[in-house]
């Protein structure tokens, strides 16, 4: 049963729901962890820097794009809790532009920002180009981008736990940028064999690829489980032979791609804000919630479902 009160999960009456006989709730991710923090960065750092931590390191190193909310929360995270930051920005372009907020917000909470041409951010998985920005920046510990690897995976999963303290669910809906968030989802499914579906709403044109990425993450996590012995209750991540929990990827709601404001989308969060009460933020959680109402209105979920979506945070300019 749903817990009324419970601030951080929500009720969305919408008529569709209504008529179908489905609960539509919206889980308040963003309501966990301090501003600057919220939502699913938050859960992705989480074991990133326990393990920064182990390693000695005192610096953080990423990469992102202009309106990256990956590079605002390692660059706060490097603020509240001790580490120097370097953000490696897509687009060497904007080092000759006023920042964004984006990237002021980055550089007000101590990020040294090094912007690289579209060619060389390509490289960023490269050894040699890691190697070269290391003897740059010095020793640092090195996240990819949008924090997506098996450690934040290991974060997301939790939040299954969490919401199942609240209410049963047939549907966890959440933005998909890298797919680490909607991977993670997948693996907390899979470790509590709890029957339900993951469905993500690509925020990106094109976004078919994170298919092969999220296939990637959850091999890498069932391979760290495997070498570390990592167990959650009865069952492992290990074998990486089993089939994952289905899940589901939607392609048709990023509005233009990723970072486009069309009016269309920018009226639906000034109405979701009027309705509902809850800010949404352009780039992920408006389109992730149009997708919601969208796959609703278009009887996509059986009738007696509960969809909870969850409100990973942003950045609202």
């Amino acid at each position: 049963m749903l817990i009324a009160n419970y601030s951080l999960l929500t009720s969305l009456p919408h008529p569709a729901a209504a008529r179908q006989n489905i609960r539509l709730l919206l889980w308040r991710d963003d309501l966990l962890h301090p501003p600057p923090l919220p939502g699913n960065k938050a859960r992705k750092l989480k074991y990133n820097l326990l393990q920064a931590k182990a390693e000695g390191q005192t610096r953080l190193l990423t990469f992102g794009g202009a309106y990256s909310n990956h590079l605002a929360a390692v660059a706060a995270a490097g603020r509240l809790y001790g580490f120097g930051t370097v953000g490696v920005v897509r687009g060497d372009e904007l080092a000759r532009q006023p920042l964004n907020p984006v990237l002021s917000r980055c550089q007000a909470d101590g990020m040294g920002l090094r912007f690289v041409s579209r060619a060389d951010y390509r490289r960023r998985t490269e050894p040699a180009f890691l190697a070269d920005l290391q003897r740059q920046y010095g020793p640092a510990y090195l996240l990819p981008e949008g924090g997506t690897n098996a450690l934040a995976l290991r974060g997301v999963a939790e939040l299954v736990s969490e919401v199942r303290q609240h209410t049963d669910f047939t549907h966890l809906a959440v933005a998909a940028g890298t797919g680490g968030t909607l991977a993670g989802l997948v693996l907390g499914l899979a470790e509590a064999d709890y029957p339900a579906r993951a469905l993500g709403v690509a925020v990106l044109q094109g976004g078919g690829f994170l298919r092969d990425d999220i296939a990637a993450l959850l091999a890498e996590a069932a391979d760290v489980a495997a070498r570390t012995g990592a167990r959650t209750g009865a069952r492992t991540t290990a074998t990486t032979a089993r089939a994952w929990p289905a899940y589901e990827l939607h392609l048709n709601y990023h509005f233009g791609g990723y970072a486009q404001r069309p009016p269309e989308l920018l009226r639906f969060m000034a109405d979701f804000a009027t309705t509902y009460g809850a800010r949404l933020d352009p780039i992920y959680t408006s389109k992730l919630l149009f997708g919601a109402f969208d796959l609703l209105e278009r009887g996509h979920f059986a009738p007696g479902s509960t969809v909870v979506v969850v409100h990973t945070g942003g950045i609202f300019q």
